[in-house]
């Protein structure tokens, strides 16, 4: 699924009411994750998840959940300056950590649509 697919995102900002395109199976590792961003996306939020789910919009995308189209370049970079504005010492690490448990998730997903 490329993007544009979907429909084109309103002048008035982007879309953040679509719905997702296949259902997130909670028992997949980091489903808390992605539903927790998926949500705060479509509320306009720049959460920790939600700039997570940016970070694996390609990725998810291609599984079939439909990520809203966020202004702004470069998630990873913001994700790494939010951890390390509440704790700068461990941000490396738990940065890590979030995108260990997206990947999990991604390729569960993954294996499951198979």
């Amino acid at each position: 699924m490329g993007p544009g697919s979907r429909g084109a995102p309103s002048e008035a900002g982007p879309d953040y009411t679509s719905t997702v395109a296949v259902a997130i199976d909670e028992n997949l590792p980091g489903a808390d994750l992605v539903r927790t961003g998926l949500d705060d996306l479509r509320q306009g939020r720049e959460s920790i998840e939600a700039l997570l789910v940016l970070v694996g919009a390609p990725r998810l995308r291609r599984i079939g959940i439909h990520v809203p189209q966020s202004g702004g370049a470069l998630p990873e970079h913001r994700l790494y300056q939010r951890l390390a504005e509440s704790d700068s010492d461990t941000a490396h690490g738990r940065y890590n950590a979030l995108i260990r448990r997206l990947v999990s998730f991604e390729r569960a997903a993954e294996c499951g649509r198979r």
